[in-house]
């Protein structure tokens, strides 16, 4: 697949879609990104790169709701269409917030390639629809979602598909990622970075847990190399994170060995944790305090996301980065997340 020409990123002002968008610009793949989003172009988001892309107009920005009818004209051909914008923080949303905009999103952004007559289009979903698992899982792993992201996000999948089967020529391709960390994540990688430094970070009997995760340079070439190489028609899922996922122990080791500290990390009984995470949360939450200690926080951290990244495996293919060229090359991008 080589062909010039126009690709639009939806949810593209946000952490993957800066990065993709300057991936798609950066491989020379295609002349333009059209970005639609709710939220307005971030200059600063990643790169200074990132920003020259918008200042010479190979990169565009149009305020979209994906939530409402698409009316997007543009007089280019669309050779392909990401779909990343979603809700997705947790905690963060009611339950109807994360179906409201993730099942509405799928469907209108579907309905609007329909229009265009674009052929292929990149989804991310999560390794959410899985469930909290302590076994390894791969893509034939039946999902068992038990939550209301994971249950949209397993929902929107299908809207995708139903789309790409009225069509034989049509390509789809669905990567279900791990925590995804770089330049301008600001989640949960960053929380991790920011308590290890600052010394705020214990262990709770989760030093052998294991997180699956990637960076967002490796997701951004996977995603590019599936469809460029295992989707010449069709539909293509597969997991994306390191493998193997590192454990809580290794995420902590890396971090100190990038930012070139030593810290020692206590251990604190998990119970005592989540007890006290119950009565700081509400609190902050009155005093509109953004903190990092929440019920649902603590419990993700000693649950196991042992995801395996089967069809990359299977199919061959070559990481760019290890664990650690990975955290330096973020260190790198973005020394002041490091600070």
């Amino acid at each position: 697949m080589e062909e010039k020409g126009v690709a639009v990123v939806f949810g593209g002002s946000g952490f993957i879609g800066s990065h993709f968008s300057q991936y798609l610009l950066d491989n020379n793949i295609f002349d333009k990104v059209v970005v639609c989003d709710i939220k307005p172009l971030n200059p600063k988001r990643i790169t200074s790169q990132y920003f020259n892309y918008i200042e010479d107009g190979s990169i565009i920005f149009y305020q979209v709701d994906v939530r409402e009818k698409i009316e997007v004209d543009i007089m280019e051909k669309v050779f392909l269409i990401a779909n990343f914008a979603a809700i997705h923080r947790e905690p963060g949303h009611n339950p109807n917030e994360y179906y409201e905009t993730n099942l509405s999103g799928a469907e209108n952004v579907c309905k609007w390639a329909e229009k265009i007559e674009c052929k292929s289009i990149i989804f991310t979903s999560s390794i959410a629809p899985y469930g909290p698992s302590e076994t390894s899982i791969d893509e034939h792993t039946i999902p068992v979602p038990t939550s209301a992201y994971g249950g949209s996000k397993l929902a929107a999948e299908k809207i995708h598909q139903i789309w790409q089967a009225k069509d034989a020529s049509r390509r789809l391709v669905i990567v279900r990622p791990g925590v995804v960390f770089g330049a301008g994540e600001g989640g949960n990688v960053s929380r991790l970075v920011k308590a290890t430094l600052k010394k705020y970070f214990f262990y709770m009997g989760n030093k052998k847990t294991r997180k699956a995760g990637t960076y967002v340079k490796e997701l951004c070439n996977a995603m590019w190399w599936v469809l460029d190489n295992k989707s010449e028609s069709g539909v293509a899922v597969f997991n994306m994170s390191m493998n193997p996922g590192p454990t809580i122990e290794e995420y902590v080791e890396s971090v100190c060995v990038t930012a070139g500290v030593k810290r020692y990390v206590p251990s604190v009984p998990y119970w005592l944790l989540l007890a006290a995470s119950y009565i700081i949360d509400p609190i902050a939450r009155l005093l509109g305090i953004n903190q990092p200690i929440s019920p649902v926080r603590i419990r993700k951290l000693v649950r196991s996301n042992n995801i395996l990244p089967g069809f990359l495996v299977k199919n061959n293919y070559s990481y760019k980065y290890s664990f650690h060229e990975a955290m330096s090359d973020w260190k790198k991008d973005k020394p002041s997340e490091w600070s």
